[in-house]
């Protein structure tokens, strides 16, 4: 799914309005219909809508809204605020039809109600048009209502939000819910305007898909639907000598469960054999805890060290490696032999953090899994989330590699200047170990023949899939990295669907 711009979107709504022969106010009328069954599919009658428009098309498509959720029974009361001192057509339409309905007060009026948990604000003050800083008295009523109302659903994205970028230190309306028009925004995937949308819902509104399909695009949205068509499924002949051979190099002293944790899950993808590349201080724990996997033993007693000598070609480097002088030395032995695709993660990034000369050597197409202090160490600090991504791009691009930066809509950067922001995974999923249940996916998949950037999309998803039922099952306190192991089943066989 592509995540498109403000003026792309404006683009598409009045080529949809051309090329379709259909009005902006049916087009409009198409929107509230979608919000309207979303509310009446989740709140009871007996709850009390309240709906806050602005007097651009924004605030159009709430008083739509309230004028069809009305006719099912629901109490609505609307309040008005100008934006701008024209109001748009299509708002003056709806406000026709609906003004002999529902009476609307001047928006100063909403602080005479008293709110309880039957109240519910519908905010439609001003969505992706914002293109101007707010002024006072607006940046007053949001912080107002983000202190008093106890449920608020947002149409298209929370009012005060840019669609894109600048969205830190901003007044912006705390939504419990968005409802958005065909496509995510932006802002919706990035830490400064996320933590506003609460959760959100993309609804179709009609507008025209071909057009859309010709639109480029740098950023997109990673689903179900996007990764189904790469799904290899297994077929009746299929054995181990075709289900794909990785060796995870990992693991030392004090830290060889990092390096179980990844066995185990690579086992799980589907993998047909794993060779595990440790230290001797792994060898005997390694044995005992995943009898599945055959042994390479490096010659360091408690760090991988030495030459690097395996002749394995799908690899998995980092967990639980430490970053000594001895295990930097053979990381430069692995990158310098490999030619290959590479999953690095871990303590394999910080030593490329440490070393950044090393960064020639990995191979192209290669598969980099930070989180952000690690993508920090690595790139340096950056000011805002716009700066992030350009940094993420450019090191993609500069050497070629992917980079999966992990995160709540974990960032997929790819060496073709395009970004994935995933639609799966949890808060519960900040926890030991988890980047290394993520690394035996990734090891796993890539030995099964998919591509690189299909290999991180995939294990991306399942990865937060399988944690997503963890949490359900389990809550996001209490689960834990092997958690996400065992649900790794069910997330497969929800794929299958």
């Amino acid at each position: 799914m592509k995540i498109l711009t403000s003026d792309q979107i404006k683009r598409a709504d009045i080529h949809t309005i051309e090329k379709l022969k259909i009005t902006s106010i049916d087009l409009m009328e198409n929107a509230a219909m979608a919000c309207s069954n979303w509310i009446r599919n989740r709140y009871l009658t007996s709850r009390k809508f309240i709906f806050l428009c602005g007097n651009g098309n924004n605030g159009g498509d709430g008083l739509a809204i309230a004028r069809i959720i009305s006719k099912f029974g629901y109490s609505c009361s609307c309040f008005e605020y100008s934006i701008k001192k024209k109001s748009s057509e299509d708002y003056l339409i709806n406000k026709k039809r609906l003004k002999s309905k529902i009476k609307i007060l001047t928006i100063e009026a909403l602080k005479t109600i008293s709110f309880n948990k039957k109240h519910v604000i519908i905010d439609s003050i001003i969505g992706s048009g914002l293109n101007r800083p707010l002024d006072e008295n607006l940046k007053e009523i949001i912080s107002w209502i983000n202190k008093n109302a106890k449920k608020i659903v947002s149409i298209d994205l929370p009012s005060g939000m840019f669609t894109e970028y600048n969205n830190e230190n901003r007044h912006i309306i705390n939504a419990h819910y968005t409802l958005t028009f065909q496509f995510p925004k932006l802002s919706f995937m990035l830490p400064e305007a996320g933590k506003f949308i609460g959760k959100f819902k993309v609804l179709d509104i009609g507008l025209d898909k071909n057009y859309i399909k010709k639109l480029p695009s740098s950023f997109f949205y990673n689903t179900k639907k996007s990764l189904k068509p790469f799904f290899k499924k297994y077929k009746k002949f299929d054995h181990k000598g075709n289900r794909g051979h990785l060796l995870l190099v990992a693991g030392s002293k004090g830290k060889i469960g990092a390096s179980i944790l990844a066995a185990k899950v690579s086992l799980f993808s589907g993998l047909g054999k794993l060779t595990v590349y440790t230290p001797k201080c792994g060898v005997q724990i390694m044995q005992t805890s995943v009898p599945e996997a055959m042994l390479e033993i490096n010659n360091g007693k408690d760090y991988l060290s030495g030459e690097f000598n395996s002749k394995l070609k799908t690899i998995a480097i980092g967990p639980g490696i430490g970053t000594s002088k001895v295990t930097a030395s053979f990381i430069s032995s692995v990158l310098k032999k490999c030619t290959s695709p590479l999953i690095i993660d871990a303590d394999a990034i910080n030593i490329l953090s440490q070393n950044k000369k090393l960064l020639n050597y990995v191979p192209k197409r290669s598969i980099l899994t930070p989180h952000p202090k690690e993508f920090k160490r690595l790139v340096g600090s950056w000011e805002d989330d716009q700066e992030k991504l350009t940094k993420l791009k450019n090191l993609s691009l500069k050497y070629q590699i992917i980079i999966v930066l992990k995160g709540a809509h974990t960032c997929i950067s790819l060496p073709t200047n395009k970004i994935w922001f995933n639609s799966t995974g949890n808060p519960g999923m900040a926890t030991a170990g988890s980047g290394d249940v993520l690394t035996g996916l990734l090891g796993g998949l890539l030995a099964q023949g998919y591509t690189p950037d299909i290999c991180a999309r995939l294990a991306v998803y399942l990865h937060g899939s399988a944690a997503d039922m963890a949490s359900n099952e389990l809550s996001k306190e209490t689960s834990l990295s092997s958690d996400i192991q065992k649900y790794l089943s069910q997330a497969f066989k929800k794929l299958y669907k």
